[in-house]
């Protein structure tokens, strides 16, 4: 055995405590033991229907204890692990799967008839396994998932090394979804040193027993398993013998979400900015004595913004909570964070110190001066590239002063106590006049307005200007915007040439199931309008 390999650290888990419960939905609860030995026979029955080393296994479903089951099967048999948009179309898996080169695929049976669309287009996929979500039957061309893994099955040994990979398919902000190539010593020294693991760089077994505890902490991803945001966060915590606790309900509900913590006595939950903790505040603030919250402790939020304005009001809900903005992305995972406590008061998501391997660059690889914009760049453990794409791996990963970093195509400002302040991302910037503009800093800025409920800026064509800046506003139920004394509200704090010269406001912003903006409907939005008005 070489280097750290997760699923070596799992099975040590299952034998250190094989009656402590794994993953939990609802009535369904799995131990160590349970979740090892079905992870056990499924690995087994994809190596026997033809899977090779390093072959890629697509998990295509909601958040279940099946997500969690084929995971573990496929890092048991030194297989690859392939995350999926359940959103996708036909076209869009056609393209995913033929990218990964994917030879198996654990499917949801709601996801059926999306399958039959495409299934002719991927022939190189040999095995079906579906998993009952209720009310369907499994097709003649498919195997049942839960008959695969009850079958028992001759103990095995297996072969892999910490130069496994796990890969995970991210849709970035422009073109096709690019698989983030992670090792898995590296992924697991990353999660697992960011979760206080104190792991060394030589695998060591035996320090990873010594962290396990029998009934370990609970930890509840809000966020769809199929985003790193969400599978990520699972694994420090399974890796010290917790459990991974998930919602029933495919749509988000802060009344489970919040029953589920009381009932499940959960102790960290995971999700995706405003888009989940909007709806949390909503529901304490129309019920706080409903709940005892007394094991909750963390919430870890990344990808998008998390308003001051409502860390500062959960932490009011629930103040013993430990609010961490995790600043990263698929392929610079948990760099950096930012605090906030009932004590300390909310921290900006946009704000972390600098440290060794988070760096702003200048375009020449020179560390930047106070007040100068510049890239984030990602040292350390970091990701060998993207799955069959040199060129975007050799455009993202360059080497700087000897070392290799990750341009994370963030832009950003260093103060002079080495604060750094992430402005936005380049390709998300509105050029107006010239003058360039984060759309992160404009709606940071509109989320403090109290009747505003969820905003998202984007950039529209100008004759004049180029780009002039345009907000989408959804308002707080039963309240009416005063769209001339938000503009007032926004020029108290932001330059002139920022502020929203066209503001609309609609039923609901559209955001994906991780809470990230659909700006395709937010454009939308504007289609109607005649360009330079």
């Amino acid at each position: 055995m070489t280097g750290w390999n997760i699923a070596d650290v799992l099975e040590a888990v299952a034998e250190q405590v094989p009656s402590s419960v794994a993953v939990i939905r609802g009535t369904r609860r799995f131990t160590w033991a349970e979740l090892d030995a079905r992870a056990e026979r499924l690995a087994a029955h994809l190596v026997d229907s033809g899977a090779e080393r390093q072959d890629k296994v697509v998990q295509y479903l909601r958040n279940c204890p099946e997500y969690i089951e084929s995971m573990f099967a496929a890092l048991k048999a030194s297989l690859v692990p392939v995350n999926t948009n359940y959103r996708y179309r036909p076209a869009e898996l056609t393209y995913l799967w033929r990218d990964a080169e994917a030879r198996a695929v654990v499917f949801g049976s709601s996801f059926t008839a999306a399958i039959e669309q495409m299934r002719h287009e991927v022939a190189d996929i040999k095995v079906w396994l579906w998993v009952d979500e209720g009310g369907a039957e499994c097709p003649s061309w498919a195997q049942p998932y839960e008959q695969v893994v009850t079958t028992p099955v001759p103990a095995r040994r297996w072969s892999r090394d910490g130069d496994d990979l796990v890969l995970l398919y991210t849709g970035g902000t422009t073109g096709m979804p690019k698989g983030v190539m992670w090792r898995q010593e590296d992924l697991f020294l990353v999660l697992g040193n960011a979760a206080n693991g104190k792991y060394p760089d030589q695998v060591d077994l035996g320090y990873a027993r010594s962290r396990v505890a029998a009934n370990g902490r609970r930890h509840l991803t809000a966020a769809p398993l199929m985003h790193g945001a969400g599978c990520f966060t699972c694994i420090p915590i399974l890796a010290r013998g917790g459990a991974v606790v998930l919602l029933e309900t495919p749509s988000f509900d802060p009344i489970e979400l919040l029953d589920t913590v009381e009932c499940e006595s959960v102790h960290s939950v995971s999700w995706v900015g405003d888009a989940f903790a909007g709806p949390v505040v909503e529901a304490l603030s129309r019920e706080p004595s409903r709940w005892r919250l007394d094991s909750w402790s963390v919430v870890t939020s990344g990808g998008v913004l998390f308003s001051e304005e409502l860390k500062k009001r959960l932490l009011e809900l629930v103040p013993g909570l430990l609010i961490a903005d995790v600043y990263g992305s698929s392929e610079a995972v948990a760099a950096a964070r930012s605090v906030s406590t009932s004590k300390a008061g909310p921290a900006s998501p946009r704000v972390f110190a600098r440290t060794t391997t988070v760096r702003v660059l200048s375009e020449d690889g020179r560390d930047v001066e106070p007040g100068e914009i510049g890239m984030v760049a990602y040292g350390g453990r970091q990701p060998l590239g993207y799955y069959r794409d040199e060129a975007k791996t050799a455009a993202t990963f360059r080497v700087i002063d000897g070392a290799r970093f990750l341009l994370t195509g963030d832009f950003a400002t260093v103060d002079a106590e080495g604060l750094i302040t992430v402005l936005g991302r380049g390709s998300s910037c509105i050029n107006s006049g010239g003058e360039k503009i984060y759309p992160e800093e404009v709606e940071e800025v509109l989320k403090r307005h109290p009747v505003v409920q969820d905003v998202v800026v984007i950039g529209l064509p100008d004759q004049r200007l180029g780009e002039r800046v345009a907000a989408v506003i959804e308002v707080v139920p039963g309240h009416e915007l005063d769209v001339d004394g938000l503009i007032a509200f926004a020029r108290e704090v932001l330059a002139g040439y920022k502020v929203p010269r066209q503001v609309r406001v609609v039923d609901k912003v559209v955001r994906g199931p991780n809470g990230k903006v659909d700006y395709q409907a937010a454009r939308a939005v504007f289609a109607a309008e005649a360009i330079g008005a």
